[in-house]
């Protein structure tokens, strides 16, 4: 586990630590080598860990925190990881166009109306000035986002489009989200594509003023996906499929945590409590009041989306080598459990 030592910022070992059954040598469990981010993207993860649904299918994960979806791809392509959650960014699909077998199997979390959790905020002196009043007038701004080649900035590209605008007139500044709030204070950037809670907290400081939302600057949105590696799926694909059965099962008790675009419905109290337990922020009502991230309760996955997010990434040079979305998705995972599932009915 070298190479994820190298990577990895926080190893969260073994089911036991957050509650799990002691289980005898007759009962040992097949076990999953996880990369998430630590954070609320990774919800349907830590939904399906703290609830024992990969117990239940005979599965430990080991889940590894990774400061970027970057970092994930090497240890995924050779097998050191078996699972990721990242995104649709221009690294996988780089890797895949340089045959390194890793594959897109479910959708994680998107952007359906109401559930924007990426939000364009503008610096609040920029707008008290007047400097800025309209869509349009982020040209020549310095704007921040994650990465170059993130699904960000897919999606940021895709509103300039709406407003007659387009990548080139504006000036990207790439840091991670922790670091908007701090760059917007100090008038270091102008304007950010901010994922939840920093957008919040950099509006709740003064600094900033909400604009929009990914789920209306690119509505459906593929934010998050879930990765595994081909060497998981061809050389243990009975485990691949339990653990997609147990993923599913945690996509779907936080959809029912959904309601009126927040985390308010029927599983909101135990949903937000696991948020609480597995992420660095620790305030509940943080999470009562941002938007959340939306899900599928059947995992699918935008194609078209993901494709037109490719199709942008080539423009900007980002994507070395022919690749197309279609080399690098793997549905039978995630169709098996859906199928083994049975239909999704909402919790009332």
């Amino acid at each position: 586990m070298t190479g994820l030592a190298r990577y990895a910022r926080v190893a969260v070992a073994v089911c036991v630590a957050h509650g799990a059954l002691a289980l005898g040598p007759a009962l040992a469990l097949d076990m999953v080598n996880m990369a998430g981010s630590g954070t609320s993207t990774d919800v349907n993860l830590f939904i399906a860990q703290k609830k024992g649904f990969f117990r239940d299918e005979g599965i430990e994960v080991r889940i590894t925190n990774f400061d970027s979806g970057v970092k994930m791809i090497a240890p995924l392509g050779s097998g050191e990881l078996d699972a990721a959650t990242s995104s649709g960014n221009a690294a996988l699909y780089n890797a895949v166009a340089r045959g390194i077998d890793v594959k897109i199997v479910v959708s994680s979390g998107s952007a359906p109306p109401s559930y924007g959790h990426n939000i364009l905020i503008v610096r609040k002196d920029l707008v008290d000035s007047g400097r800025y009043k309209k869509p349009q007038d982020i040209r020549g701004m310095k704007v921040a986002m994650p990465s170059p080649g993130s699904s960000a900035t897919a999606t940021l590209n895709n509103y300039l489009a709406g407003v007659g605008l387009g990548f080139a007139d504006i000036e990207p500044v790439y840091l991670s989200y922790s670091n908007h709030v701090i760059a917007l204070a100090n008038g270091k950037i102008d304007v950010g594509l901010t994922a939840e809670p920093q957008a919040s907290q950099a509006v709740q400081a003064g600094s900033a003023v909400r604009v929009t939302s990914d789920d209306v600057m690119d509505p459906y949105h593929e934010a998050s996906v879930s990765l595994m590696s081909g060497k998981f799926i061809k050389e243990r694909p009975d485990v691949a499929r339990r653990f997609m059965r147990a993923f599913m099962k945690g996509a779907r008790f936080y959809n029912d945590s959904l309601k009126g675009g927040l985390i308010a419905g029927p599983n909101a109290d135990e949903v937000i409590a696991i948020l609480v337990e597995y992420t660095e922020l620790k305030d509940a009502a943080v999470y009562r009041a941002i938007s959340p991230q939306g899900v599928d309760p059947d995992g699918k996955l935008n194609i078209e989306g993901l494709q037109k997010d490719l199709d942008f990434y080539k423009t900007q040079g980002w994507i070395e080598g022919e690749v197309n979305v279609k080399q690098a998705v793997d549905l039978r995972f995630t169709e098996a459990a859906v199928r083994e599932l049975g239909p999704y009915t909402p919790k009332k």
